[in-house]
């Protein structure tokens, strides 16, 4: 930038490349991604009263102090979708995002519990969803996998109801996540639900370190196994903590855009994922809840450019971090990454 603040040429030829690099999204809540013009046209035709008129009205009410006051928003958001083919919606409008932003290969959160209270089925929220992957992967070779996603605020016994419900969708989850708000919710409360979801085979992740203490991070990884933290990014707080996510190469899926809106730092600029990349963790980028964190995986991208002066090998060693932390198999990894090394080379 410029002293007035302008972007340079220099700035948008790094924008531009940044925007064309292959990338991988492994935190993207899928109700996150309902961009605001969705949200009232699906409110209209379910007949669902919102406290919201326009999209300025909503861009307004991402004015947020906390994450509850995000959550709120959320789940108000959420609250409209109730067909197969409104969920389909919602699943192509992001997945054609990844396609204008280069996004090769990305893990979604499903959460149907969130649904559940408007008489919405898994069925209802499968069919719809799993419809617009199908054609995403055949018109352009999109890669998705599923997280089926809990909500930390409602009781293991429903979640592990919930675990049962989906068995027959079993093939397309790849893993289970713990979500929602986290600061009255340690981990422990949910250490059946990991144990069962081990015995299926699922990969493991669960939210820690946002707005709960450090200790949520060790918790997660001790009491309920995962193999990798989203978020994480208060580890900051803890030496000890930062050595062993470091030793033992334990990814963190940082939401940039999203730290800043939900006040877990007051200014990009204040941010710690460089540094924690500096130091040897596997920190990558991700969006999170893009539609109302203020940008999807492009925009977070340019963001750390833009606030922390982000160099082309940091984003290439965050993006090569996101693709190696999926949950992909080997082979389909490697030809990913091989895309990012011949993009970075040209």
């Amino acid at each position: 930038m410029n002293d007035s603040g302008a972007a340079t040429t220099e700035d948008r030829q790094e924008h531009d490349w940044l925007a064309a690099m292959p990338k991988c999204e492994l935190h993207l809540h899928i109700d996150g991604s309902l961009q605001p013009a969705r949200l009232l046209e699906l409110a209209e035709k379910n007949a669902v009263n919102i406290p919201h008129s326009s999209v300025a009205d909503i861009e307004r009410a991402c004015e947020f102090t906390d994450l509850q006051s995000f959550l709120d928003l959320y789940y108000l958001g959420a609250s409209v979708l109730r067909t197969e083919a409104d969920f389909y919606h919602l699943m192509m409008d992001y997945l054609r995002m990844c396609r204008q932003q280069t996004i090769l290969h990305t893990e979604i959160m499903v959460e149907p519990q969130t649904y559940a209270p408007f008489g919405v089925t898994l069925d209802v929220v499968m069919r719809g969803f799993i419809a617009a992957i199908d054609e995403a992967r055949r018109e352009w070779g999109q890669s998705v996998l599923l997280l089926l996603s809990f909500l930390r605020h409602l009781s293991e016994d429903s979640a592990l109801d919930l675990l049962r419900e989906a068995q027959p969708w079993r093939e397309h989850f790849a893993g289970i996540g713990l979500a929602s708000a986290e600061r009255d919710h340690p981990p422990a409360q949910f250490r059946r639900l990991y144990s069962a979801a081990r015995e299926l085979n699922l990969r493991l992740t669960a939210h820690a370190g946002e707005e709960g203490p450090p200790s949520f991070i060790s918790d997660a990884l001790e009491v309920l196994g995962v193999e990798r933290i989203d978020h994480g990014v208060r580890a900051v707080e803890d030496a000890s903590l930062l050595q062993r996510l470091r030793r033992d190469q334990v990814p963190l899926t940082v939401c940039p855009l999203s730290n800043v809106r939900l006040c877990v730092v007051d200014t990009l600029q204040q941010h710690p994922i460089l540094d924690l990349l500096a130091q040897g963790l596997c920190v990558t980028v991700n969006s999170d809840d893009p539609a109302y964190f203020g940008g999807y995986l492009n925009e977070n991208y340019i963001a750390l450019h833009s606030a922390l002066g982000m160099r082309r090998e940091q984003a290439l060693a965050l993006s090569r971090n996101g693709f190696q932390a999926s949950f992909l198999g080997p082979d389909q990894r490697a030809d990913l990454l091989a895309r990012l090394e011949r993009y970075a080379a040209s």
